[in-house]
């Protein structure tokens, strides 16, 4: 199961490395404007390091959570280090995605005219709405035996409700004519489809365990 683990992972980062960056930049112009353009913006995103700060969150991620397994069966101490590392990692996920969520509708709502303070402001929305997720799902997840599945599930959903709102405002802007919007609206929607494809590899494997456990237990006398 940690070879397939690591194979997950390694496909979830090639897809990544490969798809985000070039499909924001076509989703945030307004027009393609050729290949040597294309070319030019792809060398300077690949340059700048608030790219690699994302994508390292989400392999981070992705790996945490493919590899961390929260355990109660045995009934010893609560196995509160576990519990608060996955706890941790779904909340900045869904952060991210519940950030997507409001800012495309603000600036589908209020156009450019956001920008004047959206940087440093959304900064702080998106650290506070990490800590009130990490606060509902350790209220939530606390007494559960299956943290992470039950979480992955919640960031498929979420990634989905995003991708529902995200596209619908990012048509909105563009035929708006907005200048910076669709550079917001396309952040949400290349962050909802990194994060579903994100939370099918821990959702798939998981799955593959349960079934390989159920054949172990027919076997069994």
């Amino acid at each position: 199961m940690r070879k397939w683990g690591v194979v997950i992972s390694a496909f979830y980062a090639l897809i990544l490395f490969a798809l985000f960056l070039p499909g924001y930049i076509l989703l945030a112009q307004d027009e393609f404007h050729g290949w040597p353009g294309f070319l030019r913006d792809l060398k300077e995103g690949y340059a700048s390091w608030q790219l690699w700060i994302l994508l390292g969150i989400l392999l981070a991620c992705q790996a945490l959570l493919l590899f961390l397994s929260v355990d109660t069966s045995q009934k010893r101490l609560r196995p509160r280090t576990h519990i608060l590392i996955s706890v941790a990692l779904g909340a900045l996920l869904t952060a991210i995605l519940t950030t997507g969520v409001i800012s495309s509708l603000a600036f589908a709502i209020r156009g450019d005219k956001l920008f004047d303070f959206a940087i440093f402001w959304m900064l702080i929305f998106w650290g506070g709405l990490w800590l009130l997720w990490s606060l509902v799902f350790y209220l939530y997840f606390r007494d559960s035996s299956e943290v992470v599945t039950r979480i992955i599930s919640w960031l498929l959903r979420g990634s989905i409700l995003e991708l529902l709102v995200a596209v619908p405002c990012h048509v909105i802007v563009r035929r708006r004519h907005d200048c910076s919007a669709p550079v917001v609206t396309s952040f949400g929607i290349l962050t909802g489809i990194a994060i579903m494809l994100l939370s099918f590899g821990p959702s798939v494997l998981f799955l593959y365990k349960k079934r390989l456990d159920a054949y172990a237990q027919r076997s069994s006398p």
